[in-house]
């Protein structure tokens, strides 16, 4: 099929044509079909597409249109659309200029003479306001002087005069009669004119507000339909590739879809959350029936999950008679009611972390292994977005515990956590994706009541692997802490630093959470971060808050120079393109506020499920008289949980001890010999710490029902 070089001749007010558009800086520009109607810009990938997937619109009436040079120019609404554009010469750049500017005047003109019969209308509305309220005057004018004649007419009346005079008397007091009469009627029918034309104003007032907001609507729409088009795609594209075979060829192809994610002025970028919409909304294709494409299309029913779970009770308690004695000891060795919890486990609150897991699914199809770095920094602020209001303490797990998280369908992961070691509390945590990546970690939390407030450390390393190009990250959490403990409001805040390291590349990030100070200038909760390769030169810099958002910028130039920094160091200055949106909070649920401020995500974690191991937190009585908001029979349960872990650990310490030889270390000190069930301990290759790694079977065993090797914690 051939295409056109040049926009077609102007039909009307369409034109339309191929015109090359700036992506990213891996793809450049690449050429896309622009079509101009009625006022609005509006480009596809090619022209077959102008039937149902428009990329991108941008109304010309409020754009700015500039030339950057023979060939380029730019479009810019202001806001986050820009296009960054290049004809194929200069004649063509011209026939293009003067087309968009024709169209913008024409729309601003549009735009003016709604403007101008919104002004008229407005004018009539206060004319007929003005008249109203003089008619009004006029009714009461009436009313007043129709009584005082009546008084008067009554007045002579009471003279009783014969003769002629009386006669006139009469003649007058009947036609004064005639008038009163007459003048009521006149007044009752001002009076309904009156509230006919109220009424009537706010409705033409409430109808022209109603056109404008349409109006706006309608902008809106247009521009929501281009990233809904987008969306639909990736989803499509996306699930149908999630088991598809990784041969050589495929995996050496760079598809057009990848190139759009990764742009940098594309009016998708506005909406980064990946969505998943099926034919029904009730169905979803399986992952088997999608891989195979099954001739029968089979559709299997999603889970629905819950949205609520029961209100918080407001139950007072005296915190300084159960802290008084616990400054400077640890968290978890503090027994500590469920009055100051939160009805989850900790096991379920690492698996918190996959909130904003399309962060990883975007990493997981990057080309460049630093824009990938940006999304794996993005992932490691997002986690903590979910602390800001949460005071609770999360329950510790029982020795043992396990929680499994199954969004294979919905988001294309399983998550497994397990309670491996009790003293220090540590749960390992492993996550496999259909798209991409695998995510493991073992974290310890370190916690000091400090008396004012409250100091929690994870220890441990998150490692994030890329099965695409086997590219391996590590990181390590930073210190929360928990203000006012004792007097006045609780409230978080995350300080320290993170280094995101690739250890397969040796691209770095580091990643810096400013403590929260009266005294800074700076926003609350910012989080500032700079991407680099192993050189050390910086790619891209990170910006934002760990609450609600962070953007990245790409660095044109560096240079040394400003205020100094700490230590006597110069502060390194950054010249970046403008900044783009990489993640931004989810909003609350409504009526979080009294359901312990839990995310969406978060209220579905203890929703009860069939075929979950018997040792998974959903199963935890006193966690679940908890969240049932029954919490004397929940500290009632837990104190008989404690107990019983108590018993079988010292149960275990004795069989220890007794077979125990040449096990026993040369200081005489004795270790716990309980074994994790689902993860084996070794040494990580990458770190060299001693951690617990998936070692297999779980998801076997769920699917044959077996659990005969768990143990009966609960």
């Amino acid at each position: 099929m051939s295409e056109p070089k040049t926009p077609t001749t102007p039909a009307g007010d369409t034109y339309k044509g191929w015109v090359f558009k700036w992506t990213n800086y891996i793809k450049g520009y690449q050429r896309r079909w622009f079509v101009l109607s009625n006022g609005l810009l509006s480009y596809y990938r090619t022209q077959a597409e102008m039937g149902h997937t428009c990329r991108g619109t941008i109304n010309l009436a409020t754009a700015t249109i500039t030339v950057d040079d023979a060939c380029n120019f730019v479009i810019s609404n202001g806001g986050a659309q820009t296009y960054h554009l290049k004809a194929s010469c200069e004649v063509e750049r011209q026939r293009w200029i003067t087309a968009l500017e024709l169209a913008k005047a024409k729309a601003a003109n549009m735009q003016a003479d709604g403007a101008a019969q919104n002004s008229e209308v407005q004018s009539a509305l206060r004319t007929l306001g003005s008249k109203v309220e003089d008619l009004t005057t006029c009714n009461d004018l009436i009313s007043k002087h129709g009584s005082a004649l009546q008084r008067s007419l009554t007045e002579l009346d009471s003279l009783r005069l014969t003769g002629e005079a009386g006669d006139k008397i009469r003649q007058v007091t009947e036609r004064a009669t005639l008038f009163r009469i007459t003048s009521n009627a006149m007044i009752n029918a001002c009076r309904d004119f009156l509230a006919l034309a109220q009424a009537h104003s706010k409705r033409w007032q409430k109808a022209l507000q109603a056109e404008r907001e349409q109006r706006v609507r309608l902008e809106e729409t247009l521009e929501q339909l281009a990233k809904q088009h987008n969306h639909l795609e990736r989803a499509f594209r996306g699930a149908a590739q999630a088991n598809a075979s990784a041969d050589s060829k495929r995996k050496g192809e760079a598809s057009d879809e990848d190139e759009d994610d990764n742009e940098f002025f594309d009016a998708m970028e506005e909406n980064p959350e990946f969505i998943t919409v099926p034919a029904d909304p009730q169905f979803h294709k399986s992952p088997l029936a999608m891989s195979q494409e099954s001739p029968s299309q089979e559709l299997v029913p999603l889970k629905k999950r819950r949205t609520r779970i029961p209100d918080k009770p407001n139950y007072s308690l005296n915190l300084w008679s159960i802290m008084k004695n616990c400054i400077g000891k640890e968290l978890s060795k503090i027994p500590m009611p469920v009055n100051f919890n939160e009805p989850i486990s900790m096991l379920q609150r690492l698996s918190e972390d996959l909130e904003y897991h399309e962060l990883l699914d975007k990493a997981a199809k990057c080309h460049s292994s630093l824009e990938q770095m940006c999304y794996v920094a993005a992932f490691s602020v997002s986690s903590y977005s979910t602390t800001v209001h949460r005071t609770g303490k999360p329950f510790n797990p029982l020795l043992g515990e396990t929680y499994e998280l199954d969004r294979r369908r919905e988001s294309g992961y399983r998550s497994l956590c397990e309670q491996v070691s009790h003293h220090p509390p540590a749960a390992a945590h492993h996550v496999i994706s259909d798209r991409g990546w695998t995510l493991r970690q073992e974290i310890t939390v370190a916690s000091k009541f400090r008396g004012k407030y409250l100091s929690i450390m994870p220890l441990g390393t998150i490692h994030a692997i890329f099965g695409k190009n086997n590219h391996h990250y590590t990181w390590k959490k930073v210190t929360t802490t928990v203000h006012n403990i004792i007097v006045g409001k609780l409230w978080i805040d995350q300080s320290g630093e993170i280094d995101i390291v690739n250890h397969t590349t040796g691209d770095r990030c580091h990643l810096k959470f400013a403590p929260y100070s009266y005294f800074s200038r700076d926003v609350a909760r910012k989080v500032t971060g700079v991407v680099m390769d192993k050189d050390g030169k910086a790619h891209y810099v990170l910006s934002g808050t760990w609450d609600e958002k962070m953007e990245l910028s790409r660095v044109m130039q560096s240079s040394r120079g400003g205020e100094n920094g700490t230590e006597g160091k110069q502060k390194t200055v950054y010249q970046t393109l403008k900044a783009r949106e990489v993640w931004r909070r989810n909003p609350l649920p409504d009526g979080a506020e009294t359901m312990y401020f839990f995310t969406a995500l978060a209220l579905t974690l203890n929703e009860s499920e069939d075929g979950v191991a018997p040792t998974d937190s959903r199963r935890r009585p006193d966690q679940r008289l908890m969240e049932d908001g029954r919490w004397e029979e929940a500290n009632t349960e837990k104190q008989r949980l404690e107990e019983k872990q108590r018993s079988v650990r010292r149960e275990r310490e004795r069989e220890a001890a007794s077979q125990r030889t040449s096990s026993q270390s040369e200081d005489g000190a004795h270790h716990d010999s309980h074994q994790a069930i689902w993860f084996e301990r070794c040494e990580d290759r990458i770190t060299g710490e001693h951690i617990h790694i998936y070692k297999g079977g779980y998801w076997e065993a769920k699917d044959r029902g077996s659990w005969e090797g768990c143990p009966d914690i609960f």
